[in-house]
Formats: C-alpha cells, sequence, structure tokens
C-alpha cells in the first residue's frame, strides 16, 4: 500500500467523522466518545505495531474522531455567537455595524450582510462581535464597506423560510432547514425591516473595495452596451448577478437543468476552466502555457466577481483539476482534490452539508476525473478541433456525477438537462473571455464595444431560443417532493459501482 493511499483513508476518515456527526450527530456527553475512539485508535496502534492494515485501521480511527470533534467544535462557536444572545428580545436594539459583503439586491429588497460592532440595549453600549443578515427597502442603496446604525429586532431566523423570495436557498430537500442553510455563512441572527442611517464609509477590506468597486462599473458598462434579455444573461454569467431574471426565465432555466450555467457555481467555475485549457491546447498552444493562461484566467474571473469564498473554493479546485492536466496525471487528481476538500473543511466543517456549491464543484471535478476519460475515448467520432470533444466529455461527465444531488436539493429532474447544457456549455469559456474582453473595453470605447458585441449577443440569443425551446416541451421535467438525504447516497454508491465496472473495463481495453 503506497504512502499516497493510506494519505486518502486518513482525509477520507476525517471527511467520515465531520459527515457523521452533521447528519445524526451524538449524543452527550460526547468526551465519552472522543475517549472511548481515541482509546480504540491508540490500541490497535499499539497492540498490532507490525500488522500494518490494522495499524492504518487504527489510525483512520483517529482521524475519524478528529472529523467529529472538529464539527462540534463549529457547533460550539455557533452557540456561543455574541450577537445571537440578543435573538427575539421583546425590544428594539440599535446596532453599529459594517455592510461585509456585496448587498443581494433583489427586485424590490436588498439583503445586507452586517458584521456587528457595537450594540446598544436598555441605554448601555456593548461591544459585541458577529454577523446579521438584515432585510430592508431596495432603495436607499448601501454598499460594502458602509458603516451604518441600525435599529431594530434581532431574530432566530426561521427555520423554515416563509417564501422562496425570503430563501435563496434549494427548496426540494425534505426538511430544509433556513438556519442551517444561514450557519455555514457564519449569520446566526437575522433583522428585517429596520430603521437605517448612514454613519460612514470607506470601511472594509481595501481590496475588497477595489474589486466590488470595478465590478460596479463593468455592470454599468455592459448595460450601455446590450439589451435585456441578452444583458441579462451575460451579467449572471460573469458576475453571477440575477436581479434582472423574471421569475419565468429562472423556472424555465430550472426546467431544463442549466440554471448553473447562470450563477458563479463551483460547477460552473470548473467546467469553463477545463475546457478553456483544452481549448487553448487545440488551438496549438503548448501544455504548459494553455495552463498558466487558464490559470491567469480563473484568477482574474474570481477577482472580477469579488472574490467571494465560494468562488475561491471552487476555483482551488478547478486549479488542482487543470495542474493534473498539465502535469499528464490525471489519475493522480482526486488525491489532490480530496485533499483540498480536507483542509476546507478544517477551515469550516459546515460546508459539507450545508454549501451546495461545495458539493457541486467536488462532485463535477470528480465527474470529469473519472467519467470523462472513458467518455473521451467512446466518442471518437467527434472531432477535437477546438476541444469540442473535451467540451463534450466534461459537460456530460459533470452532469452525470452532480445530477444526485441536484435532484436532492433543487427537487427536480430535468430530462433534457443534458441535451441542454451539450448545446450551451461549450459556449461558456468562449462567451465568458469574450464578454469580460468587451465590457472592459466599453468602460473607455463605448461605441467600439457595441459594435464587437454582435458575436457575444448572436450566442446569447441562441441560447434564449435554446432554452425556450427545451422548457416548452411537454414531460421537460419531473418535480420531487420531500427526497430523504438517503437517496442520493444510494444514487451515488450506484454509480460508483457503475464507474468501477467502466473503469475496470476501460483499463483492459487499454491494456490489449
Amino acid at each position: 500500500m503506497t504512502k499516497s493511499r493510506i494519505f486518502l483513508y486518513f482525509c477520507l476518515s476525517f471527511i467520515a467523522g465531520i459527515f457523521i456527526d452533521s447528519f445524526w450527530g451524538f449524543p452527550a456527553p460526547l468526551d465519552v466518545y472522543y475517549l472511548g475512539g481515541l482509546i480504540l485508535g491508540i490500541l490497535l496502534i499499539s497492540v498490532f505495531w507490525p500488522r500494518k492494515k490494522i495499524v492504518i485501521a487504527g489510525f483512520c480511527i483517529l482521524f475519524l474522531v478528529l472529523g467529529i470533534w472538529r464539527y462540534h467544535q463549529a457547533e460550539s462557536i455557533i452557540m456561543n455567537d455574541e450577537l445571537k444572545k440578543f435573538n427575539d428580545f421583546d425590544r428594539k436594539i440599535t446596532l453599529v455595524g459594517i455592510v461585509d459583503d456585496e448587498p443581494d439586491i433583489g427586485a424590490n429588497t436588498i439583503k445586507l450582510r452586517i458584521k456587528s460592532k457595537e450594540l446598544k440595549i436598555n441605554n448601555e453600549s456593548i461591544g459585541v462581535s458577529g454577523k446579521v443578515l438584515l432585510t430592508t427597502y431596495r432603495y436607499p442603496e448601501y454598499k460594502y464597506g458602509d458603516k451604518l446604525k441600525i435599529i431594530g429586532k434581532l431574530e432566530t431566523p426561521p427555520v423554515l423560510a416563509a417564501s422562496k423570495e425570503a430563501s435563496p436557498a434549494p427548496s426540494g430537500r425534505e426538511g430544509f432547514n433556513y438556519q442551517d442553510y444561514l450557519k455555514k455563512e457564519g449569520i446566526y441572527s437575522v433583522m428585517s425591516w429596520p430603521k437605517i442611517e448612514l454613519i460612514g464609509s470607506g470601511f472594509g477590506n481595501f481590496l475588497k473595495r477595489i474589486l466590488f468597486s470595478l465590478k460596479n462599473k463593468l455592470e454599468e458598462s455592459l448595460n450601455k452596451i446590450m439589451s435585456p434579455p441578452e444583458s441579462a444573461i451575460l451579467e449572471a454569467l460573469l458576475f453571477g448577478d440575477e436581479k434582472n431574471f423574471s421569475k419565468d426565465w429562472k423556472d424555465k432555466l430550472n426546467i431544463t437543468g442549466t440554471r448553473h450555467i447562470t450563477a458563479v457555481s463551483g460547477m460552473n467555475i470548473t467546467i469553463i476552466a477545463n475546457i478553456l485549457m483544452g481549448f487553448l491546447i487545440s488551438i496549438g498552444f503548448w501544455r504548459k502555457h494553455a495552463f498558466y493562461f487558464a490559470i491567469v484566467v480563473l484568477i482574474f474571473y474570481i477577482l472580477m466577481i469579488g472574490a467571494p469564498a465560494s468562488a475561491v473554493r471552487a476555483g482551488i479546485m478547478a486549479g488542482l483539476l487543470l495542474l493534473a492536466q498539465h502535469l499528464g496525471r490525471l489519475n493522480s487528481a482526486s488525491r489532490a482534490i480530496v485533499f483540498a476538500s480536507v483542509f476546507m473543511l478544517a477551515i469550516n466543517p459546515l460546508l459539507l452539508r450545508f454549501d451546495v456549491g461545495f458539493q457541486l464543484s467536488f462532485l463535477a471535478v470528480m465527474g470529469m476525473i473519472y467519467l470523462g476519460p472513458y467518455f473521451y475515448e467512446k466518442f471518437k467520432k467527434v472531432p477535437e478541433n477546438f476541444g469540442i470533444r473535451l467540451a463534450l466529455t466534461s459537460t456530460i461527465s459533470a452532469q452525470i456525477f452532480t445530477l444526485p444531488i441536484l435532484i436532492y436539493n433543487f427537487g427536480r429532474i430535468s430530462l433534457f438537462s443534458i441535451p441542454a447544457n451539450i448545446l450551451i456549455v461549450p459556449w461558456l469559456p468562449l462567451i465568458t473571455v469574450y464578454g469580460f474582453i468587451i465590457v472592459f473595453l466599453g468602460i473607455f470605447f463605448l461605441p467600439l464595444s457595441q459594435i464587437l458585441s454582435w458575436p457575444a449577443w448572436l450566442i446569447l440569443a441562441l441560447f434564449t431560443k435554446i432554452i425556450d425551446f427545451i422548457s416548452s416541451l411537454k414531460f421537460a421535467s419531473l418535480t420531487l417532493e420531500n427526497i430523504h438525504w438517503t437517496w442520493p447516497i444510494i444514487l451515488y454508491l450506484i454509480l460508483g459501482w457503475i464507474i468501477y465496472k467502466i473503469n475496470l473495463k476501460f483499463k483492459m481495453q487499454i491494456s490489449k
């Protein structure tokens, strides 16, 4: 057994510990379970030291206990949150805080993530730290770094969101918990329709202020260059901003299984990065140069959208996949992805259960690693020019691997998801890079940018026609209610068995 395989088992054991505690938990006192696990692990290691497999099993138990401990530690931080202690008081409080992230702008409302600095209650000022999600009217607008004085009632987030507008989270799962959805962002308090007073600006991280300011200028440039609905699609694709989407259009995207293309999702970033590198190699770039160029584009893209944590995590996943392709070691990429996941989960163990973007980016990469080579070999008749075959196989592989988790989280099976994505996704790297170029150019040379935007407009118009047509078909999708969390696990076990058989047969064919 190689050292890398042993290390993989340790990583998987740590993830398993987080998984077990996040879904089932352990009744108090937890110290009994920690002590029992530690004793068992140390006993196996010390008594059976000459027997390598038993020793490895002992270390796996220790890493399992470590995962359980890390998740429980994250839960204890939530319980001891300073701001949370003032939730659900029968009187209003005065809170002074900073807008800590880019505002989430809706049609009639705006959501602000506030990092608290000071709280006043009963004429007594208290220094508190914590985050609150604030829902208020669309206008006046506030931006990242604004210092606000807020008067209202802090509340515990509802277990079930009152409406889909109230919760941007997935809605297909059984007993969806809005509290848990906010947990992963460190938000344990909400406030609705408070009185707000702007008392300062220019606070927060200097780099983030610059990035958000540039992003706003790019969005303004885009809206001058192109008209809806194409401008709304490009805005969502480039910046993950769906504020100009109608409910009807969002429904069409859900029906066709293409909602991910209009969001800065882990799945989207991973697919775009993989296809971009394949395209560059196909047009004559050396593999090394294609890798560096794709990495630069990936970093630039993440920075331009404000470098949200979800995009950074997806970028790390995609970057590792590109690195494996660059080194010609795609088979070992899965271990690097697992290690990266362990690193991210050690920082925030709540991601495993409550962050759909984390799940999708991980699964999309795994799909391209384990199914990509098989489909690439099977689709020999598809031309390799301009990375067409790679785009096709990457899309199909990622779609298959992410399908169970998409069904669980969104409660819908899109029967035409794969053909719709095959027609649209291969264009995403081109439209993303070209879109950024024309939008950036529009800041300085608007007339020229408007002329150059016609090819992008044509592709986006084609997107709308494809989505309109497929969504209009009868039985384009099936809606499922109350999906139990065991179903995706069963589906992934079946998928794992199928992939094992496919890869075994595929390797035998190659060896012959």
